[in-house]
């Protein structure tokens, strides 16, 4: 059972482990019970709300919401992503992942196959905000499926994306259930190939993904999936490069409950 550290540097086997899987954890940022507050919060005051992005209240809400932010830059996460890309470190998105009892199938994909990113370069960590399972839809990984790039083709009907990773182009029969307490996380490659199924629960799943590259990584900020005006953080380190526009954390209205 994972426990929550404050050392969160990664030893060379995770690294290497790492390298070899394009996958680590699960780890605890938090307990279930430090999670229990920032949960309430995100319901009452995120997921309710419009945030900078149009299309979907789920997305860039580090832009808006300081407990966003806060998880998005929780030293958990960022120490040990720098031990895997160095320290220099930009958050690029944010995005909630909310499957209702039966949501639907998100087929197996590789992130790199619909960002903005150049080079295609990241490092992902999925938080869970609710306890996940396999039965409300845990992401499964399929480990060392990083190792190639593969195509991408239409997707099946009644899955949640538009395209899907070839299904002749890989074996998913090594996949891991990737199963989290409240405060767990799991980091994973660019081209690790995950997919999460139908949530067969009576129970919500939600959980939030933080990306995060380098500065000489070209995000293009005001296109698909982002949005015109979408800031990324600074979240570690300098950057000499000057290629994306930064925000700080956000400031709450003192009117606020927040």
């Amino acid at each position: 059972m994972p426990v929550v550290e404050t050392n969160h540097r990664l030893t060379r086997a995770e690294v290497d482990f790492f390298v070899a899987y394009g996958y680590l954890g699960p780890y605890a940022a938090m307990s279930p019970a430090e999670m229990a507050p920032i949960r309430r919060e995100i319901e009452n005051d995120v997921l309710t709300t419009d945030g900078p992005n149009p299309r979907s209240r789920g997305q860039s809400r580090h832009m808006d919401q300081p407990v966003v932010y806060d998880l998005a830059t929780h030293p958990a996460i960022i120490e040990r992503i720098a031990g895997l890309l160095g320290p220099d470190l930009v958050v690029w998105a944010t995005n909630f992942w909310l499957k209702p009892p039966g949501g639907a199938e998100i087929p197996w994909h590789q992130d790199i196959n619909f960002w903005p990113l150049e080079p295609p370069l990241n490092t992902s960590a999925w938080i869970a905000i609710d306890h996940v399972t396999v039965e409300n839809s845990c992401v499964q990984i399929i480990p060392g499926s990083h190792r190639q790039s593969l195509s991408h083709v239409k997707a099946e009907a009644g899955v949640a994306f538009g395209e899907m990773a070839d299904p002749n182009a890989f074996d998913a029969s090594g996949a891991i259930n990737m199963e989290l307490k409240p405060g767990e996380f799991f980091i994973f490659s660019e081209r690790t190939l995950h997919r999460s199924s139908v949530n067969t629960s009576d129970k919500r799943r939600l959980g939030i993904s933080i990306r995060v590259t380098l500065p000489i990584v070209h995000v293009f900020q005001d296109s698909a999936p982002l949005h015109p005006g979408h800031s990324a953080i600074l979240a570690k380190g300098k950057d000499v490069m000057g290629f994306n526009r930064y925000a700080g954390r956000p400031i709450v209205p003192a009117n606020s409950e927040l």
